[in-house]
């Protein structure tokens, strides 16, 4: 399952949305393109990392900054 989340995520962010907002944003200089489309792709990268760290069993059904309190309370425990 993971393997078509990863193919299908390519070829939306890392073509389809860059080949979108170059055409309605009328530009016409290729690094345009290759820019917006480096950039969505970096951001979909970056949004599925935290995505999966957030899905760890340990943070789930709480809030970053609350995991982020208790994780440090913790620490200064031991």
């Amino acid at each position: 399952m993971s393997g078509i989340r990863l193919v299908v995520g390519i070829l939306v962010m890392g073509i389809a949305v860059p080949v979108t907002l170059f055409l309605l944003l009328h530009l016409h200089a290729l690094s345009d393109l290759f820019t917006i489309a480096a950039v969505t792709f970096l951001s979909w990268g970056f949004g599925d990392l935290l995505s999966s760290i957030l899905e760890r069993p340990r943070l789930k059904d709480r809030s970053p900054g609350r995991a982020l309190r208790e994780d440090w309370e913790r620490r200064q425990k031991e």
